[in-house]
């Protein structure tokens, strides 16, 4: 060991041994010892080269004169003198020019000369440097995108029976469509949306994410002289998209505004508590506009106001948050994967298209299910696709148990929410013969109840495991679930209604803000907008592919024959569908914490 610098002796202190190498406290993490040495090639162009690699095994300090020598074991370089970011694959530098100056010529080993360190890596989240007025409106900005993309999704909902009847259209399954088409198109793009805001910069997606929605609500408020279904379907479809382009990118923006700490996890909790408050305002000027006015106010009023969002959020929005900000020290920027987003966007609407269309035609007919195989296989191809890419849509690597877990947490407690949503409305407006605006005041507890969750959600981010978070959520969507699944025709609205419209908003404003904690911890900072899409996909699209199979369910268990306690049926198995995925989703959250405290305990993670 006399053979080696002596600043390999001065820092052993830096790293204390542990079980198969060293401990680095700066990493955090044990290292693994060098145990087989091995001689770099004359001609290698990496032993010309600078810039020494400290994650490849033979560029540790690799020279002729050592490698020969008959030793065990090489001792790791100091983590001081290495990059100590978390999941970096580049070639980092040496960082103590100074010391290494008498080594300088040993083999082919050259080492830059550098200024020594002065301590950890820099935050990726450089604080705010904006007043409290102007970081107010910029919060006030970023979680009202939340609420705009749950409010077109209530403002179809709530007068449906209006549009419908404006639109000619008298199948429940095409009125379906009206929030499908919505769902599905936000699930679908907003990978891509995420993917642009990583390329283009968050804000500049963000602010045109707004304009995008402004117009396509103006278009679908004119399908009124229309008079075509299918226009109307389209333009929320369209609508759907530009949601897609607000939802990451907002969520993309905050994360990178705050570092891990209780102002991230409070403005991720807001931005979830105003799920229930855009659905409910949405469904609620929806009714009012179309029971006092007429139903095409509801788009054109949503389309000015978010043409005003665009414009604010261009104004508000700091500009260490901009484009060049954001690429600020990123030396490789994401190209955009142009097959895989070509072969996603297809796949996924084929498949939800297919399940949309079957209580529509019925699943014996050979265009449904041609074109759900025609989907599967495509998405096979993308996932093929995917492994291969040099900049994925969708990276394999971004994937473990954990973001797994999460993922399909998220996939059944939404889905099973979407049918609670839109099964709820028709029962309350059909069985229970209530009007859109009686309707939507009735959903006005889960207001108050997605501030009381929202606020409790911050808390137990930051005092409890994030498994235990999920499974609260998944307990709150099944026992909001039950309640309905059995609830009379003939009951007033206090027992159970009242009760349950309480509880859901737990399981909306739990798992969102949880999931995606996690996912932006998790991401670097030029790929927050995908951790950011993941949740959201799985949010929007699962909402819409579950409709899809409620209402094959509803079909399939009706007898058509007219009356009112066959539609009953009908209405009430697509709630037992809903139960089903809720049930699910809280034996995977049991499953989910269980493993969780097995491996880590009662582990509070940093948010």
């Amino acid at each position: 060991m006399d053979d080696f610098p002596q600043f390999l002796k001065d820092h052993k202190d830096i790293q204390e041994p542990v079980m198969g190498g060293t401990y680095d406290e700066y990493n955090h993490g044990p290292v693994s010892p060098l145990d087989t040495p091995v001689t770099p090639s004359a001609s290698s162009s990496r032993h010309n080269s600078k810039h020494i690699s400290v994650h490849s095994r033979s560029e540790l300090l690799a020279t002729d004169s050592w490698l020969h020598q008959s030793m065990e074991k090489v001792p790791q370089i100091p983590a001081i003198y290495t990059n100590g970011r978390r999941n970096s694959t580049n070639s980092l530098l040496l960082q103590a020019a100074g010391k290494l100056e008498p080594y300088e010529a040993l083999g082919n080993v050259s080492i830059e000369h550098m200024p020594p360190p002065q301590g950890p890596p820099t935050n990726d989240h450089p604080e705010l440097k904006i007043g409290g007025f102007h970081e107010f409106c910029f919060i006030a900005a970023v979680v009202l995108a939340q609420f705009f993309c749950l409010a077109g999704l209530g403002q179809a909902i709530a007068p449906v029976k209006i549009i419908s009847a404006g639109l000619g259209v008298n199948n429940p399954g095409q009125e379906a469509w009206f929030s499908a088409a919505y769902s599905l198109t936000t699930g679908t793009f907003i990978l891509i949306a995420g993917r642009l805001g990583d390329i283009l910069g968050h804000k500049r997606v963000f602010v045109f994410g707004y304009l995008f929605l402004g117009i396509w609500s103006g278009f679908a408020g004119f399908s009124a002289y229309v008079g075509r279904q299918i226009f109307f379907d389209v333009c929320r479809g369209m609508q759907g998209i530009g949601s897609a382009l607000l939802a990451p990118n907002a969520l993309a923006l905050l994360g990178r505004a705050y570092p891990p700490g209780i102002k991230k996890n409070l403005t991720f909790a807001l931005f979830g508590a105003m799920a229930p408050w855009g659905f409910v305002i949405g469904a609620l000027f929806g009714a009012l506009f179309s029971q006092t006015t007429w139903w095409p106010w509801t788009f054109w009023s949503y389309g000015a106001a978010a043409f005003g969002m665009s414009a604010f959020s261009l104004l508000v929005v700091p500009k260490q948050l901009a484009k060049e900000a954001q690429f600020a020290g990123v030396t490789h920027v994401p190209g955009f994967d142009w097959t895989g987003s070509a072969l996603g966007v297809i796949g996924l609407v084929l498949v939800n298209i297919a399940f949309n269309n079957g209580p529509l035609y019925g699943w014996s007919t050979p265009h449904v299910y041609f074109v759900l195989i025609i989907g599967v296989l495509v998405l096979v191809a993308f996932l093929w696709v995917e492994r291969r890419a040099s900049s994925p849509l969708l990276p394999v690597s971004a994937f473990n148990a954990t973001v797994t877990y999460t993922m399909a947490l998220i996939g059944i407690g939404w889905g099973s929410f979407g049918i609670w949503i839109y099964y709820s409305w028709r029962f309350l407006e059909e069985f229970r013969h209530l009007s859109p605006l009686n309707v939507s005041a009735q959903f006005t507890p889960a207001l108050v109840c997605g501030l009381i969750a929202a606020g409790a959600t911050g808390f137990m981010l930051t005092h409890t495991p994030v498994s235990f978070t999920m499974l609260i959520a998944m307990l709150a969507f099944f026992v909001g679930q039950v309640i309905t699944a059995f609830m009379p025709v003939n009951q007033s609205y206090w027992p159970q209604m009242f009760v349950s419209i309480l509880i859901m908003p737990f399981g909306m404003d739990m798992s969102f803000p949880a999931a995606t904690v996690i996912l932006s911890n998790h991401m670097p900072r030029e790929h927050q907008g995908l951790a950011a899409s993941l949740v959201n996909t799985m949010v929007n699209y699962s909402i819409s592919l579950a409709l899809g199979i409620a209402g094959t369910v509803e079909v399939s268990v009706m007898t058509h024959d007219g009356t009112i306690t066959d539609s009953i049926w009908g209405v009430r198995c697509a709630f037992f569908t809903g139960l089903a995925l809720a049930g699910c989703g809280l034996l995977l959250g049991v499953s989910y914490f269980v493993k969780s405290m097995v491996k880590e305990g009662w582990k509070v993670a940093q948010h």
